[in-house]
């Protein structure tokens, strides 16, 4: 869809909403493009997204009513509250942080305020920016790993939930009371099930362990497992529908973001230097006969795992967020809501 039609789109009855909704109209300070469209990696068939961020109004700064944002399914939009989208960018939220990186064009609608935010965007980044989008991009390798192991016979999809598991357990020490390196042991063997042929086990010896961090980490192994065993309407129409690549293009589109923001610290949401190669990928270039992932596109993956690490280790970045100037700027923004300034 081109860019003057998209503006035009979000003047049709449809979007109404924006204009009628007691949380938005003149509330609202940015508008944006979400999605394929803002990131280069549209088709004929992609659907429009957008995002935006709306003041909260007087009685809620004063009364702290608790408004986050506006969600409409249809349209697919979603527009957050000022204070709510301000907590998500303090914690470089992917799927917010972008909001601050669209080219100039694909901004539908900015007030000052919402232009003295895109101003102020380098606040908002430091060395957080490695854990959040790592956590996004685990979760996408997830949910690629749980579509791809669904086309396989059993013991192909046995292993898909082990490497699955494998990647939830590479952030437990990170997240739980600390543990020997060879406590917990993840392996295929021959199944006990009769149901199955070859089946997960674990050897685990611990000591002294809390058991509220154990239930924890045993309850996000056993969620990876009964999410395989979901096989819904939802999972099969991404399967029939090779969306595997779309899957597998978000996953490096993830890294290549993150990078640039420790490496330039900039957010770079529109990949214009990589459209080729994501385009390649979500058209299914790295599938192989059988619908799986090539082992290239794995490589490819180890290989920005590689350029994240050194671009972390490398960053000029801060350790933290400059928590004054964002509550100075939260501050001043709300005050003038509350002194009916804007």
């Amino acid at each position: 869809m081109k860019l003057e039609d998209i503006k035009k789109k979000i003047g049709e009855p449809e979007y109404d909403f924006l204009r009628e909704d007691e949380h938005l109209g003149k509330n609202i300070i940015l508008l944006g493009l979400g999605g394929s469209h803002a990131y280069g990696t549209f088709t004929e068939t992609s659907d429009l997204d957008v995002r935006g961020c709306a003041l909260n109004s007087k009685e809620e700064i004063l009364c702290r009513d608790n408004f986050e944002q506006v969600t409409d399914q249809p349209t697919d939009t979603t527009v957050y509250s000022f204070n709510k989208l301000m907590q998500l960018l303090t914690d470089c939220n992917p799927n917010t942080i972008e909001i601050l990186g669209l080219k100039e064009e694909h901004y539908l609608y900015l007030s000052d305020i919402g232009r003295e935010l895109l101003d102020k965007r380098k606040m908002f980044l430091s060395k957080k920016a490695l854990h959040s989008f790592s956590g996004y991009a685990t979760a996408q390798f997830r949910r690629l790993d749980n579509k791809a192991g669904r086309l396989a016979d059993q013991n192909v999809q046995e292993q898909h939930i082990l490497n699955s598991v494998k990647l939830a357990e590479e952030n437990f020490k990170n997240m739980y009371f600390e543990y020997p390196e060879d406590s917990i042991k993840l392996y295929i063997d021959k199944a006990v099930s009769p149901e199955l042929d070859t089946e997960i086990f674990m050897d685990v010896n611990l000591k002294h362990y809390p058991l509220r961090d154990y239930k924890d980490m045993w309850n996000r192994m056993a969620d990876i497992v009964r999410d395989y065993g979901k096989f819904g309407k939802r999972n099969q129409n991404a399967v029939t529908h090779d969306k595997l690549g779309k899957h597998m293009m978000h996953l490096l589109r993830l890294y290549m973001m993150c990078i640039d923001i420790l490496e330039k610290g900039e957010i770079i949401t529109y990949r214009e230097a990589e459209h080729d190669l994501l385009m390649s990928i979500r058209n299914g270039a790295y599938l192989d006969e059988n619908r799986q992932p090539k082992e290239e596109f794995f490589e490819l993956v180890e290989d920005y795992k590689k350029r994240l690490e050194y671009a972390s280790d490398n960053t000029s970045l801060p350790e933290k967020p400059d928590h004054k100037a964002i509550r100075e700027f939260t501050m001043y923004v709300n005050e003038r809501v509350v002194k009916e300034e804007v």
